[in-house]
């Protein structure tokens, strides 16, 4: 893409991952008869053959071939495949444990995580307003964890592993479909390994019928297509800024939680809420405004706009 759309178009790849992945509980609250690791060996086995389709319809051999021969490429998608694979297991094992609620906890964390390493690894600027935003976010997830009656072992585990893949997808020198080609390669082993074996044995979701089948085969779509939506956004934008839109995920999350699941909801939480939701609205105002006073400028110069 030109360089001067990078920003614009990072941020609508942002939104299509995030809303997509607030929503897909509802997908495997569908699924609660079959366990988390079949699942995941499902998404992966699935997700394989969709992404491979993909890579070979844009004609990306060449950089599948590169990615595989390199030796600092395979360990940097190596070590994103197990986090991403340990994220979806106790992200599905949440939801059928009627935890939605703090699963949605850990994806509030986890902007805070990829805003921390934006600084510290990307040495990434913040402007006053996306400081102001960001002490509310915190003052929210604060206020989340003291109102915990346990320790939200779901929600950090869900912001570490996330937060720590989208950095390792932001370096890895490989475009957003190869780089999710290569993972799921990385776990087919193991994931086709244990299918098998529960084919054979006539078990699990092979046991249940067509339709939770067909359901399963259709997770790796649904896998796949935000992950590399993900990616394409990470690799454009700032890590900052890609933090504050992953809010979306988890509000979405929430109010399914509240409303479709029935969970709790104390009132500690609803203001923990409200402030991370103030966040969201100064941090989207002020990048709406930056791209406004930056665009004209960038164009007088022949550069591309700068967040």
């Amino acid at each position: 893409m030109p360089p001067r759309r990078a920003a614009p178009t990072g941020l609508l790849f942002a939104i299509a991952a995030y809303g997509a992945w607030g929503v897909i509980p509802l997908y495997w609250r569908l699924l609660s008869s079959v366990s988390p690791v079949e699942i995941l060996a499902h998404r992966v086995a699935w997700s394989l053959v969709f992404v491979a389709a993909l890579v070979l319809a844009m004609g990306a051999r060449a950089e599948l071939l590169r990615a595989l021969r390199d030796r600092r490429t395979r360990a940097m998608l190596a070590a994103s495949s197990v986090l991403i694979g340990v994220n979806w297991v106790v992200f599905i094992g949440s939801i059928q444990a009627h935890r939605l609620s703090e699963a949605s906890l850990g994806y509030f964390i986890n902007p805070l995580v990829n805003v921390a390493l934006g600084v510290v690894v990307f040495r990434e600027h913040l402007r006053a307003a996306q400081r102001v935003s960001i002490t509310l976010a915190l003052l929210g997830v604060g206020i989340l964890v003291a109102s915990s009656p346990t320790f939200p072992w779901i929600a950090l585990v869900l912001a570490g592993t996330f937060a720590a893949y989208g950095l390792l997808r932001k370096l890895a020198p490989v475009p957003a479909t190869v780089g999710l080609l290569v993972e799921t390669l990385l776990l087919s082993p193991l994931a086709l390994g244990y299918l098998a074996h529960l084919a054979s044995s006539r078990a699990g979701a092979f046991a249940l019928g067509p339709v939770t089948l067909a359901l399963l085969a259709l997770s790796g779509p649904l896998t796949a297509l935000p992950l590399v939506w993900f990616a394409r956004a990470a690799r454009a934008m700032p890590l900052a800024t890609l933090g504050i839109v992953q809010y979306l995920a988890p509000t979405l999350q929430f109010l399914i939680a509240v409303f479709v699941f029935a969970e709790a909801m104390p009132a500690t939480r609803w203001a923990a809420f409200g402030c991370i939701w103030l966040a969201l609205g100064i941090f989207s105002a002020d990048f709406v405004r930056a791209l406004r006073v930056a665009a004209p400028a960038a164009r007088a110069v022949g550069q591309p706009p700068q967040e």
